[in-house]
């Protein structure tokens, strides 16, 4: 458990400290990750957290629905705070120059909160405590393009990569956080009443929106893109190995 949360905190702090080495103008590079990491994640949710969901709530199934749906439009009320960054956008604005994107960053520590929070380790749970840490390589790989796209804005604006190290800590924080308190804090409570299942359903679509939004945006104009077209289907080949190992 403890190396989850030390993973996930590393693996964006490790992604923030890219953009002292790679230009943030220079971003090609994130597209067939993004494919990649976008394909991992929908293949994951439909294959493991929406199953999962319906099983945990085996009376009330239509309920899972409503779930689902809230995550979907939750997500996309998030991203107009957050401009994207979710899903690697790097913006070059600079009319706010000296100004902390606090909205921005208040949106991604609600969405990696979340992400974090599903990460239980129960037998219980069934699927998402076999699959563990297939779903935390997903939730890892989705913060990579994530952090250095925050680090970038949060350079922009402050152009002090010491003045913004304390921001991209936070968003660190933040899905380790998740983790603590839904398997050291309110585990019972999750277990009972059916509201793992409700947790699951809202993060399930708030994936299906981030990763859809991802595997349009890699191919906006429809054009085939053979590197992009292979690390897509490599993602959902490597989450559908998983049910195989």
């Amino acid at each position: 458990m403890w190396f989850a949360v030390l993973m996930l905190f590393l693996t964006v702090l490790g992604a923030g400290w890219l953009t002292r080495l790679v230009p943030t103008a220079r971003t090609a590079w994130m597209k067939p990750l993004l494919a990649f990491s976008g394909a991992y994640l929908f293949t994951l949710t439909v294959t493991h957290l929406l199953p999962e969901a319906l099983a945990l709530a085996p009376a009330a199934t239509h309920r899972v629905g409503y779930y689902v749906l809230a995550g979907f439009f939750g997500q996309l009320i998030l991203e107009v705070f957050s401009q994207g960054v979710e899903h690697g956008h790097v913006h070059h604005d600079t009319s706010h120059a000296g100004r902390v994107p606090f909205m921005l960053l208040f949106s991604l520590v609600i969405h990696s909160f979340l992400e974090g929070s599903i990460l239980v380790k129960s037998p219980q749970v069934g699927i998402v405590s076999q699959d563990f840490y297939a779903i935390l390589t997903g939730v890892a790989l989705h913060h990579i393009p994530a952090a250095f796209a925050l680090m970038a804005a949060l350079l922009l604006r402050l152009n002090s990569f010491r003045r913004a190290l304390p921001y991209l800590v936070l968003f660190a924080l933040a899905a380790p956080a998740g983790i603590v308190v839904s398997n050291y804090v309110v585990l019972e409570q999750l277990l009972t009443g059916g509201l793992y299942a409700a947790l699951l359903g809202l993060v399930a679509g708030n994936f299906l929106h981030v990763s859809t939004t991802i595997l349009f945006e890699t191919s906006p104009e429809h054009r085939l893109n053979w590197p992009k077209l292979a690390a897509t289907l490599a993602g959902c080949a490597l989450a559908l190995a998983v049910d195989i190992v």
